[in-house]
């Protein structure tokens, strides 16, 4: 296969070797806005990012396989990935790990009134709380329950959390005491303590979480968001924290890098995070590990075919 690989994938130079020995040719893109080093239908595989909002797809007649360093697929045309029947990739499971540490993270701030603390601790005041909600026994609905909302579930749940899900296909998993299907969100919000966002972006899920189903929450209940900007709508959250909702976390935005005039900024009941929940130390190995993984498997297929 002919591959493009793009400078998004850091790990690539350690591997050209061996992919090379796959029987791969070769060409590389450091940046994906830029001019492509090939023609374009001398690309039968790319691996990259977000390659094809700069480079059309239609314009790569003899593209057969697509692996992007992204859980998500919302930067990938898909509809037309499919009609093609191009194999799509994407690095599933490589983030899961730190996300979900970064959502229970959250909530802990949240609850522990890390703001209060650190306020007094720059003013050097003295004076404790009384008053602190605990983590342990609340009702934690995961929208999502794909790998990174199944690794929230099993971090929660180590955390003493009853954990329930909503997911497109409701499934029987021991990381959840149950899943609901899309058409119970309404129910699954209104038993939450806590609702965690892990959901994928497209039309259907896009501003899932507007003003009607933030008013199915619990008025003490916090949100987190560490799936896409989109899913939930900015002013209808705003208006929701300001009468309703104990609070908010939020590491993605409707648009990012969040503009510094932003009234979510001052907003005393969130948290922002810069759309940084999935870093983690170990995320370069895995991630190597599922693209070369991956690479194989193409190779095996393409043989025995």
């Amino acid at each position: 296969m002919r591959l493009l690989i793009c400078g998004a994938w850091q790990g690539a130079g350690a591997h050209l070797d061996e992919i090379r020995a796959m029987g791969h040719e070769v060409a590389f893109l450091p940046q994906e806005r830029d001019e492509l080093p090939v023609e374009a239908d001398w690309v039968e595989g790319v691996i990259g990012n977000g390659f094809f909002l700069f480079h059309p797809i239609e314009t790569f007649r003899n593209l057969k396989y697509i692996q992007v360093i992204s859980a998500g697929l919302d930067r990938v045309p898909v509809d037309e990935v499919q009609r093609r029947g191009i194999t799509l990739k994407n690095a599933r499971g490589v983030y899961s790990g730190p996300m979900a540490e970064h959502a229970v993270w959250a909530a802990l701030t949240l609850y522990r009134r890390r703001a209060y603390y650190m306020n007094n601790q720059a003013e050097h005041i003295w004076s404790k709380l009384r008053v602190i909600p605990e983590l342990a026994g609340k009702t934690v609905c995961v929208l999502g329950c794909g790998s990174v909302g199944t690794a929230c579930a099993e971090r929660f749940g180590g955390m003493g959390c009853r954990v329930i899900g909503v997911n497109r296909t409701p499934r029987r998993d021991p990381a959840f005491e149950k899943i609901f299907s899309f058409a119970e969100t309404s129910d699954a919000l209104g038993m939450a303590d806590i609702v965690v966002v892990t959901l994928p972006l497209n039309d259907e899920t896009r501003h899932l979480i507007n003003e009607e189903r933030l008013s199915q929450m619990k008025d003490s209940a916090l949100l987190i968001n560490i799936a896409r900007g989109p899913l939930v709508d900015t002013d209808a959250l705003l208006a929701a924290l300001d009468v309703q909702l104990g609070g908010a976390a939020l590491d993605v935005f409707e648009t990012e890098p969040l503009p510094a005039d932003s009234p979510l900024w001052e907003h005393p009941k969130l948290l922002l995070t810069p759309h940084n929940s999935f870093m983690g130390e170990h995320n370069a190995e895995r991630l190597d590990a599922v693209i070369m993984r991956n690479l194989s498997d193409q190779e095996k297929n393409a043989f025995s075919t």
